[in-house]
Formats: structure tokens, sequence, C-alpha cells
């Protein structure tokens, strides 16, 4: 089944499975492959299956695709493809067709025997060393006529070049270089075999050549595999030049003769396994064209060699790339457990100091200090309440519930909900209701969500503030396509260096008392609308929060250069609508 690998952008490691004939790529949470990537658009681009597999098509993008690193508007993809939008890359790989039947899965043919053999050193007909794959790729001139010609052609190497340069997993890569492995070499069985992390060997990519019956285990010495692994070199091995039997003619119509390579998968820093492969002919071939011509040549000993070298530089690559993305997830994961204990250990406190004064309280029945102290523990749980709402709103994908939503009625409620805190604040509450914003198609509970938020950010941002004002507009743009809801507030304003900041989780300015995830969840509940929330401020003057919402249930544009376009908080006055 073809996949898109997210091999770069805030998504990396993410994988996508292309099981539909069109598949839309973008940052809306309604599409198949839907990516926090804010340089890319809502509906950036699509993969739209044809005869001879995909293709992919720009939607009108802001920013552009780039297959390959060139600008594109619609082209065939094949595996291996890059895709770049925004700062993301994507890796589109097809996987190895399934065999159907129980015989797919060669793995289980594949058995390493322990027991007693003949002398190895006197099977081995040619060796070589496990750096000679990248020697012969630097030096081609120095090889033969046949292996030129491979080089020349392209015929192997570069194919194996071509396909370990693009794929990151691990068994797709090994199954793609078996199936060049057997266009260039004539074995009638083939297997990888990989270390794992304890050191055992592990079959991989197992192929039997057509009309080989699948059936038959696949025996794999041990003997030479650890040879190969011990000395570092790749072995060409053969019954022939050992074997009595075959100073007796009359046997050479009873015994099968079997030839074996096994080269080590040499990369930059180790060895990561070996690649297998053998092949039988009957002694009546064997001796029709002559005992000292086997069906393996010095010359397919080096270009195994070769393409096992390009084989374990990429199982490297890939084994390092996943080791980064753990790393970096390990990372992740530890600072938001950092930052969920700082926060939970402020509320906490908050809750311990509520509670030792109720406890005090009922001591001295003091109805007051209870009171207080209730007071208190109410308002923190209230507190982890929120931060849990919060959490859950931040790391579940939705589809918003649409419907069409009064949204001169949401605010009232909003403001009617806070309205008792800023009269104690001394804050002045401004509410200018706009016309058209009767019927919005969004999620009512999702929207009241997020303009809560900015309400109480305003709020927080006002305490203590002179002559604080907070004000709050909704309106339909001129073309009736956008709506907006507007809160401002003439508070402290952001500095220019921490407005890109503030939408991070757990980044908050508010101290103990914020979560550091209210502005992120009120984005991601408008993104999920096909909106955003812009934001504009100036130090000491104030702040301007916009939520931009389509009044269509469809994606529209993206907004880049939307800012420039927004008048900003007057300079002189507290900042009004």
């Amino acid at each position: 089944m073809p996949r898109l690998i997210v091999v770069r952008g805030v998504d990396e490691g993410k994988q996508f499975d292309i099981n539909s004939p069109v598949i839309t790529i973008g940052r809306h949470s309604t599409n198949a492959v839907s990516l926090h990537d804010t340089q890319v658009s809502r509906r950036h681009l699509e993969l739209r299956a044809t005869a001879s597999g995909y293709e992919l098509h720009d939607l009108g993008s802001g920013n552009g695709t780039l297959l390959n690193g060139r600008p594109v508007q619609s082209a065939p993809i094949r595996s291996g493809d890059s895709i770049t939008i925004g700062q993301t890359v994507l890796m589109f790989i097809v996987g190895r067709p399934e065999s159907p039947g129980p015989a797919n899965d060669l793995t289980e043919r594949v058995r390493l025997h322990t027991r007693p053999e003949q002398d190895l050193a006197s099977a081995i007909v040619r060796t070589v060393a496990a750096d000679a794959g990248s020697q012969i790729l630097a030096r081609p001139a120095a090889a033969t006529d046949w292996l030129r010609s491979r080089l020349a052609s392209l015929a192997a190497l570069y194919e194996t070049a071509e396909a370990v340069s693009h794929i990151l997993d691990v068994d797709q890569l090994l199954n793609t270089v078996m199936d060049l492995v057997f266009k260039s070499i004539e074995a009638d069985h083939g297997c990888f075999m990989l270390r794992d992390d304890d050191g055992q060997l592990i079959p991989k990519a197992v192929r039997y050549r057509d009309g080989i019956n699948r059936q038959e285990e696949l025996a794999v010495s041990r003997t030479v595999v650890e040879y190969v692994l011990h000395e570092k070199q790749g072995v060409l091995l053969s019954d022939i030049a050992s074997d009595n039997r075959f100073r007796q003619v009359d046997s050479l119509y009873r015994h099968n003769i079997r030839e074996v390579i096994c080269v080590p998968m040499k990369g930059r820093r180790e060895v990561v396994g070996v690649l297998f492969l053998d092949t039988q002919s009957t002694l009546k071939q064997v001796v029709s064209r002559g005992l000292e011509n086997g069906k393996f040549s010095e010359d397919h000993l080096h270009l195994a060699s070769a393409i096992a070298h390009q084989a374990a530089i990429a199982v490297e690559e890939s084994r390092y790339h996943q080791a980064l993305v753990n790393a970096e997830r390990l990372a992740a994961v530890g600072q938001t457990i950092a930052a969920l204990s700082h926060h939970i250990k402020n509320i906490m406190q908050a809750v311990r100091f509520g509670s030792d004064m109720v406890r005090s309280a009922l001591k001295n029945n003091d109805q007051e200090l209870l009171l207080k102290g209730w007071k208190l523990v109410e308002r923190n749980q209230a507190r982890i309440d929120e931060l849990i709402l919060d959490m859950l709103s931040y790391s579940k994908e939705r589809e918003p519930a649409l419907e069409p939503t009064d949204l001169n009625q949401l605010c009232e409620e909003i403001l009617e909900m806070v309205r008792g805190r800023a009269t104690e604040q001394g804050i002045t509450v401004e509410w200018h209701p706009g016309t058209g914003v009767a019927a919005v198609p969004c999620d009512p509970e999702g929207i009241h969500r997020a303009v809560l938020n900015l309400v109480t950010n305003a709020l927080d941002a006002l305490e203590g503030r002179p002559q604080a004002k907070l004000a709050v507009q909704t309106l339909l743009e001129a073309d009736g396509a956008w709506v907006k809801i507007i809160v401002l507030d003439n508070g402290p304003g952001i500095a220019p260096e921490n407005l890109d900041d503030i939408f991070k989780p757990f980044v908050s300015t508010k101290g103990s008392r914020g979560t550091g995830l209210g502005l992120p969840v009120s984005r991601k509940i408008v993104r999920e609308h096909g909106g955003d929330i812009l934001v504009q401020s100036i130090p000491e003057k104030g702040s301007k929060f916009i939520i931009r919402l389509p009044m269509k249930n469809a994606f529209a544009p993206d907004t880049t250069g939307l800012h420039a376009s927004l008048a900003p908080p007057e300079a002189s006055a507290p900042a009004t609508p």
C-alpha cells in the first residue's frame, strides 16, 4: 500500500496510508493527511489515482508545492519522490506487492544450521574485503568488462543507489534491493540477515527464484555467516572445490552442487548484517559446463558486495533517523511533563493552603476564614479542571460540529459570565454587536471556548491597570465570505519578540496563574473551522486578537499578509474596535 512519511517538519515521523483514489493534504483536520505546519495551506494539494499510479495536483496553495526540489502544479509521482510543502517534507513510497497464500512470508523458511561441516577454508573459492563495495564504486575502471558494463548501464548499482536514497522503511528498502539483486545475479535463494539490538540475526527480504519450491527451508550456514561477520569479508563458496564425490563420475548424476555468496553489510560505522545468496545445479549441469565453471563468479561476488554496502548505509541512516525521531519525541514528552509538573505544583500549593485555612477555621469555628479557605480550594479545583480540558482539547483531533450560530448571542453570554469579575477589577466593558452574523456555520461550543479564553486573557492583562478597558466586536467582512470576532484591551501589550511564542504550548505570560494552553487551544479550535487567530499588539498600549471564520462550510484561501491590513491599536488612546 502506498504511504506518505513525514521526514521533516513539525509532524516528523508520522506515516499516512494512501488507501483511496483521491487523497487531500493540508493544514485542516478534515484532510486525509492533516499537517500542523502553519506554512501549509488548509487544502494544499491532492494525490489522485491513475492507471499507472498516482499524480500530484497543487490546489492553488499559497506557498506552492515542490516535487524533488522543483515547483510543480501537476505531475506523476513514484516511489521515493519527496514532496515539499511549507516547512514539511513528505516521502511517497509504494510497498512491494504482496503475494497471495501462506508462502509469502518466506522468513519463516529460513533456518540457521549449526552442525559439523567440511573445513570452511577449503570450500572458499574467492574472498572480498568488507570495504570492496565502496572501492569498486569509487574506481569502476578497475573492474572487469562484465562489471563495468553493469556499472555503465546502471543495471544494478545505480538503481540500488536510487532506491536506498529515498526509502526510510527498512523492510521495504531491503525488499526493493533484493529485487534488484535478483535482476543482476541468477540466484535461486537470497535473503538479508540483520543484527537486532541483542546481536541476533533476523532474516529479512527473503526471495526464492520463480519455480523454486517455497515450502523448502532456506538453509543458511551459521558457520559461513559467522566467518563473514568475524573476518569482515565476503566469500564465494562452492562444493566443487572440496567435495571428494566429484572424483567419482558416476555420482555426478545423483547429487546437486550448491554455490553460496555471503557478503557483509558494512555501512559507514559498523557491519549491520549479511547478504546471503545461493544457487544449486545438478551435477550433470556442472559436468556440461566444466567443473571449474560455477554459476557464481568473482564478478558476482564484487557486485553483491557493492550492493550490500549501499543497503547497509541506508539501513544505518534509517535507524539513525528513527532514533532521532524517538529522541525528539522523548524530549517533547519530557518538556511537557516538566511544564505540567510546574503548573500542577503551583495549583496544589494553593489547594494545600486553602485546606489549611479550612482546617484551622473548623478547629476555631471561624466562619469567615472557612469561607475564604473553601473559595480558595474551589478556585484552584476549577483551575485543575480547566487544565485537564485544555490538555484534552489540544491533544485530540476533533471535527467541528457545525451548526448555524448567532455570534452576537454567543459573545453576549460570554460577557455576561465575566461582567462581575470586570466590575470588581474596575474594568470597563464595551460590546459592539455586528450585523449579518446571526447564522455563522461553526461549532458553538468550540468557538465559545476560544472566545472565552481570549476574553479572560484580556481581563488578566488588565488587572491593576488604570482606566482599563475591554472591547468585544463582531462584524461581517465586506465580501460576506468571512466573519470576525475582535477582542481588544488597553493592557500592557506583548513585546514583538514574544509574539511568535504566545501560541506555543505551555508558554504563558501569567506566571503561575496560567496553564500556557489557552491560546494554543483557541487557535487549534479556530483552525479546525478553516479559520485562524491573528494578533497585533503595541507594548504599553494594548493588544488586538481577531478570530476569523469562514461563512461557508468550505475551505478558504490563505490569509497570508492579512496582518498588514489590520489597523493596530491606537498609540495615543486605549485600544478600541
